[in-house]
């Protein structure tokens, strides 16, 4: 495979894209907010979009039929954005980012949490990368992370990459340095051209009943098959404020659950075993099983886990053995 969703292909290399304000003619974008009993968090986002130097065309506000007050904070924008209040009575991230994309009208379908609120250039930085290259299927930014108001520090270079043995490296909350190939962006800050999604969706496969945690994975590596693009730009900036969850999928190491645990594993297992070949495919599960990583761990990382003294490490290991075979065999029996 070449660097288009290859592990182990270097990144073609990109740069900052400068922004035109003498452009004639800007693409449309869309943006898709996910939103889920969070309206103070929904109207600082909204607020964000407000404020952007270049206007997003549609703003699509997806809203389950059990959260009317999400609902009456996203009307209430409907005189300085172009709001869009979208219904759906099915739970999970994955079918309200699918209801969005059905509603989308823009060129570029942009997408950010209802706890992010996007930086003033976020727009205009996405439509110039999108602008300069028409090879590039996905934009994505750095999530500027904050905790009870204080920002988390740190800088990587390395983001959004997929080793040739099935480790995904995120660090998208901690991205620095010039825009660059990736293979994985993040749903807080993320983007598509509607020509390269035109007709797909996330996929309805993965489990969970909220965030439905590595849908990102599945979505950005079927795109990198498709030869697209894929960029990550620091400047395409998001700041997040990672807020409450209302399902079992809660963040923190102090917020374990069995079953969420399982699906997160479930979901990664499903989208590395559709992007790998064979040699790759029992590379990935031979490391899943016998090391993995500290969010999931195989049985070198449940061992250092328990060292370390991780009082749910041993129920981490089984869950995580139980999505890693469930999340295989659902592959087979769909590859058949």
């Amino acid at each position: 495979m070449n660097s288009a969703g290859n592990p182990t292909g270097m990144p073609r290399p990109a740069s900052h894209v400068p922004i035109d304000p003498h452009a004639v003619e800007h693409l449309g974008v869309t943006v898709i907010v996910p939103t889920y009993r969070r309206p103070d968090q929904l109207a600082g986002c909204l607020d964000g979009l407000v404020r952007q130097t270049l206007a997003p065309v549609q703003v699509v506000v997806t809203v389950r039929d059990t959260d009317p007050e999400s609902a009456e904070v996203a009307r209430r924008y409907a005189s300085t954005l172009p709001v869009e209040v979208a219904g759906i009575d099915v739970p999970g991230q994955v079918a309200a980012i699918n209801r969005g994309m059905d509603h989308a009208r823009g060129d570029i379908v942009a997408i950010t949490d209802d706890d992010a609120v996007p930086h003033p250039d976020w727009v205009e930085r996405i439509e110039a990368w999108y602008r300069a290259d028409p090879r590039i299927g996905g934009v994505g930014g750095r999530d500027h992370v904050y905790h009870d108001g204080v920002p988390e520090t740190g800088e990587a270079l390395v983001v959004g990459r997929l080793q040739w043995f099935g480790r995904v490296i995120g660090n998208h909350h901690l991205g620095v340095g010039p825009g660059r190939d990736v293979d994985v962006l993040k749903g807080a800050n993320w983007s598509f051209r509607r020509a390269a999604i035109d007709g797909q969706r996330l996929n309805t496969r993965l489990r969970g009943s909220g965030a439905q945690v590595r849908n990102e994975v599945d979505f950005c590596l079927r795109l990198s098959r498709q030869g697209w693009r894929l960029v990550y730009d620091p400047l395409v900036a998001v700041d997040h404020f990672p807020a409450v969850r209302f399902d079992i999928d809660q963040r923190g190491a102090n917020h374990f659950h069995p079953l969420a645990q399982e699906n997160a594993t479930f979901n990664d297992t499903l989208a590395l075993m559709a992007h790998f070949g064979p040699a790759n495919r029992a590379a990935f599960a031979a490391w899943a099983m016998l090391v993995g990583t500290c969010e999931f761990p195989g049985l070198a990382q449940w061992a250092r886990l328990a060292l370390r003294g991780d009082r749910h490490a041993g129920a981490k290991l089984r869950a995580t053995l139980r999505g890693r075979l469930e999340g295989m065999r659902d592959w087979r029996e769909t590859a058949a």
